[in-house]
């Protein structure tokens, strides 16, 4: 959401936005786990020196400026849209309630989920892994700034292997850095699939959600 630097990028946020629409239109019923990291990032503050749990719990609520953001920006093209945060803010978002996001996809909606699990130590994406299990969810799909999952860093090592296709326990023995080994095994105890792609090019969730070749898959 960040774009290239710090806060919310709105053109970022605009063409994530005609891109779920896009796979929306399909009849596609889609749910949104979004990090925080372009506002704020836990792990770094608490590494800083800041406590863990409250640096965590800022990062929460930095997801839940990004969820309203995007709903903002899907509303505005017509693609009714609900907020759903393990952390009460009445005013501003619904509470989680797993009937009721499985009831909010029957009718249609895009649900976003913010504020990850509700509690510190656990990541947006135990949280994703987490939130798919409980909705039933075919598949869970990381939208990230790489194409795929490598054996190293890309952007350091031009030595660096893509791998078209992994099995969970590559991802946990190899200790690939792309999802956290808690979501990574969470994913494997229920046979829930995972898609690693490249958000920034446009077109790219269309191609993931149709089955399309495309990034690296887990399963």
């Amino acid at each position: 959401m960040g774009g290239q630097g710090f806060g919310i990028d709105p053109d970022v946020n605009v063409s994530v936005a005609k891109q779920i629409k896009e796979v929306h239109k399909t009849g596609t019923q889609i749910a949104i786990v979004i990090g925080g990291g372009n506002i704020f990032r836990g792990l770094s503050a608490a590494t800083g020196g800041m406590d863990r749990a409250t640096a965590d719990y800022m990062g929460m609520l930095a997801t839940m400026l990004n969820g309203l953001a995007l709903q903002d920006a899907l509303e505005k093209i017509g693609v009714f849209t609900r907020v759903l945060s393990a952390i009460e803010v009445r005013e501003l978002t619904e509470p989680y309630i797993r009937r009721r996001a499985i009831r909010h996809l029957e009718k249609g909606r895009v649900v976003i989920f913010v504020c990850g699990t509700g509690n510190p130590y656990f990541t947006t994406d135990t949280a994703a892994a987490l939130r798919a299990i409980e909705i039933g969810a075919s598949i869970i799909m990381k939208a990230t700034k790489v194409d795929g999952v490598y054996s190293k860093d890309p952007v350091k090592y031009k030595s660096a292997k893509k791998f078209d296709k992994l099995r969970y326990l590559d991802v946990l023995g190899k200790k690939l850095k792309v999802m956290d080994a808690t979501a990574v095994s969470l994913c494997m105890e229920n046979d829930l699939p995972i898609v690693v792609f490249n958000l920034k090019k446009e077109g790219n969730i269309k191609k993931a959600v149709s089955g399309k070749k495309i990034g690296t898959l887990i399963c």
